[in-house]
């Protein structure tokens, strides 16, 4: 899917020559460190044995803990984990395949955006995938990851290629049939982890990046 200039409806690149930027470099080393950590504890490697699930306790997403069920651990567990759950992970694969998402948009958008927006985006993101899982989700199980944010990239990219696309008079059917693909992805995933998918997180993040994306097009002008 390719962004388009509406001065000459020519297709912006959609990423630069170089490497992602080094803001998103450092939110995906701090990540890989407390998963390392994590492994390394849960391997018997490091000690104390498996920091996992302490880690899980004070940092993961609780629905109990929100709803009133379950009393925080800590004071201001209730609000810090609205974004502390974007930062633990399952495993590598899990950090792996939210950091190359991560990586490979967010260099992208922060092109047109500028780093400081895009890591307002992914911090909103977070919260609204949490806040959404958070109201639809009656799961007592604890959830994690970035996805959250990785969608919220994913939202803000297909608002401003649907918005270039209005302004420029071409067709929106790409942005249609790559949202369609996302819903049918997400279905497929929860089917296949047999609903161990936080897709209300998904959703959430989206939701967020959408609007975001709708917001911003409307005040800048997207550099070819």
């Amino acid at each position: 899917m390719n962004f388009t200039s509406p001065r000459d409806q020519q297709p912006l690149r959609q990423s630069p020559p170089t490497g992602a930027p080094m803001f998103l470099w450092m939110i995906v080393g701090v990540m890989a460190a407390i998963e390392l950590v994590l492994s390394l504890s849960s391997s018997g490697i490091i000690g104390p044995d498996n920091l996992r699930w302490p880690a899980f306790m004070l940092g993961a997403f609780w629905q109990p803990v929100l709803s009133g069920a379950l009393p925080p651990i800590y004071p201001g567990q209730t609000a810090l984990m609205f974004i502390t759950h974007a930062f633990l992970h399952g495993g590598f694969m899990h950090l792996a395949m939210n950091s190359v998402i991560l990586l490979s948009l967010g260099k992208f958008v922060s092109i047109h955006i500028g780093a400081t927006k895009t890591v307002l985006v992914l911090f909103l993101s977070a919260v609204g995938g949490a806040a959404c899982f958070g109201l639809i989700s009656s799961s007592s199980a604890p959830m994690i990851g970035a996805s959250g944010a990785v969608f919220g990239l994913i939202g803000l990219w297909q608002a401003m290629d649907y918005r270039v696309r209005r302004q420029s008079k071409l067709p929106v059917r790409p942005v249609v049939m790559a949202f369609l693909g996302l819903v049918a992805s997400n279905i497929l995933i929860f089917v296949l982890l047999s609903g161990g998918l936080a897709w209300e997180a998904h959703l959430g993040g989206w939701i967020v990046g959408w609007i975001s994306g709708q917001s911003f097009a409307r005040r800048w002008e997207l550099q070819v």
